[in-house]
C-alpha cells in the first residue's frame, strides 16, 4: 500500500485547496497547455481581490518585454520592487498575480514592476531568465536600487537574476525574497521524497515542469543550488510550505547562503502548501506567511 498522502490541518487551507480542487485538477500537467494556462487563468480569477486604495498601475514593455508598473498611494523609497511570477514556466500572466503585487508595493510603499517573460513549451529556457535579466538591467541602468522577488518558478528565476547580476558586476540589487522557490534540487531525495504527493504540488508535477522547460542540468542560472560559490549575493528572505516538494529546495539554498557569508532570513511555514500566497485573506498561516514576505520586501527596499 502506498502511504497516505500528506496534508495540513488548518481549516483556512484545506478551504483554499478544495476551492483549488474545483478548479484546476490534481492531473492538470496531463492537458495540453492551453487547458491549463484556461484553468489556471480561472484559478486566478477566483481568488481575485480589488487592489489597494488609490493604486495605480500600468502596463508598459521593455524593449519586447511586457511589464506592469505599479505605483501605490504613498511612495517612501525609490527602490524599485521587480517581480517575477510562479507558474512552472508554463503558466501565469501579469494578470495571474495582479493583486499580490499591487499589495506589496502598497505594503512597501515602493513602486513594482512585474514581469510577463515568455512561456515554455513555445519558448525554452534560457528565454525566461534573458526577459527577466533585460528588465533588470533596464531598471539598474537608471541608477535605481532593486530588490528580487518570485514565487515558486518565478523563485527560481529571481535567484537566478541574483546570480546572473553578481556575475556581470551590476551593482543596486539591495535584495532577494524567494517565496517556496525551485532552484535544482534532486528529485530523489528530502522532501521530493517525503513531500511527492503533497496537495497542489507533486513531485512529477515538478519533474514535467522541469523537462518542458529543457533548462541545462548542473547550470546555476538555472539551477542555483548548483551555483559553486553564492559569495557575493544580496541578503535573502526565503520562505517555504512545509508540504511542499520544493521544500528542501529553499532550506538547502539558505544553508548555503549562511555558509557563503549572506545575510538570510528563513521561515518555513508549518501549515502551508505550495501556491498558498493565494490563500492570504482566507487561511491565518497564509496571511502571517504573507505579512512576512511584505515586511522582508519593506526592509530591503528601505536599505
Amino acid at each position: 500500500m502506498s502511504a497516505p498522502s500528506p496534508v495540513p490541518t488548518e481549516k483556512g487551507i484545506l478551504q483554499f485547496l478544495q476551492i483549488c480542487d474545483s478548479f484546476y485538477p490534481a492531473d492538470a500537467v496531463e492537458a495540453p497547455v492551453e487547458q491549463q494556462r484556461h484553468w489556471y487563468d480561472a484559478l486566478c480569477a477566483r481568488f481575485d481581490r480589488p487592489l489597494p486604495p488609490d493604486m495605480i498601475f500600468a502596463d508598459g514593455m521593455v524593449q519586447r518585454i511586457p511589464i506592469r508598473r505599479y505605483r501605490p498611494r504613498k511612495i517612501i523609497t525609490r527602490t524599485i520592487l521587480l517581480y517575477i511570477h510562479g507558474g512552472g514556466f508554463v503558466v501565469g500572466s501579469l494578470e495571474s498575480h495582479h493583486a499580490i503585487c499591487a499589495e506589496i508595493a502598497d505594503f512597501a510603499g515602493a513602486e513594482l514592476v512585474s514581469v510577463d517573460y515568455r512561456l515554455a513549451p513555445e519558448y525554452r529556457w534560457p528565454a525566461q531568465t534573458d526577459d527577466g535579466f533585460a528588465v533588470l538591467k533596464h531598471l539598474l541602468a537608471a541608477s535605481n536600487k532593486v530588490v528580487l522577488i518570485g514565487d515558486s518558478a518565478g523563485g527560481n528565476l529571481a535567484a537566478g537574476l541574483a546570480l546572473r547580476a553578481r556575475n556581470e558586476e551590476l551593482s543596486g540589487v539591495v535584495g532577494q525574497v524567494l517565496i517556496y522557490p525551485s532552484l535544482g534540487g534532486d528529485l530523489d531525495a528530502g522532501s521530493y521524497i517525503d513531500m511527492a504527493a503533497a496537495p497542489s504540488l507533486t513531485t512529477a508535477d515538478v519533474a514535467y515542469y522541469r523537462e518542458i522547460l529543457r533548462a541545462p542540468e548542473g547550470n546555476e542560472i538555472a539551477e542555483p543550488l548548483q551555483a559553486a560559490s553564492l559569495v557575493g549575493l544580496p541578503p535573502a528572505f526565503i520562505t517555504v510550505a512545509h508540504f511542499d516538494p520544493l521544500r528542501d529546495d529553499g532550506r538547502h539554498y539558505a544553508a548555503r547562503l549562511t555558509a557563503n557569508g549572506i545575510e538570510v532570513w528563513f521561515r518555513e511555514e508549518p501549515q502551508m502548501v505550495h501556491a498558498w500566497l493565494r490563500a492570504r485573506h482566507m487561511s491565518d498561516g497564509a496571511r502571517d506567511g504573507f505579512r512576512a514576505v511584505c515586511e522582508a520586501v519593506k526592509h530591503f527596499a528601505m536599505l
